[in-house]
């Protein structure tokens, strides 16, 4: 799994958002956008991480930054973990983890000594023209936004 780096061209992607409507990273161009991977929604970690960046979106958005949240859940799911939490951002749908695996975000985890294939909860602030500032992988769910907003106000 190739890992993206500072400086590094993001991927562009197109998914569909919580209302059936198709995003693409390249309708950020112009905007430093926050794109962040979760295993799965209404999770207690997602959920953690989903109210943060929620709670810190006005902040982040008048620094220059918009949001976009991705996880394998369905549009429906994520229909579901927006509406419960008044979210208010896009979440996108990678059923096939064709992003995730884009971004260096799906690999390998361990629990109870199980290992399988899944989502590692990882960030990223792109520039506006599309490439990575940062990248923040197997990132705890409460460290999301305080890390974002370090690189933003600096």
């Amino acid at each position: 799994m190739a890992r993206l780096s500072p400086g590094d061209k993001a991927p562009n992607f197109e998914l569909t958002d919580q209302y059936g409507k198709a995003i693409r990273l390249s309708d950020f161009k112009g905007r430093m956008v926050l794109v962040y991977f979760y295993p799965k929604a209404m999770t207690s970690g997602c959920t953690t991480q989903a109210v943060s960046v929620r709670d810190a979106k006005e902040k982040m958005e008048s620094l220059g930054a918009s949001v976009i949240g991705i996880s394998p859940d369905t549009p429906e799911q994520q229909k579901k973990f927006d509406e419960k939490h008044g979210l208010g951002f896009p979440l996108l749908s990678d059923r096939h983890h064709a992003v995730a695996q884009d971004y260096g975000a799906w690999g390998e985890k361990s629990m109870y000594g199980k290992k399988y294939e899944g989502i590692m909860r990882s960030s990223f602030l792109i520039s506006e023209e599309g490439n990575v500032i940062q990248a923040w992988y197997n990132v705890k769910p409460k460290d999301t936004v305080p890390k974002v907003c370090q690189v933003l106000e600096a």
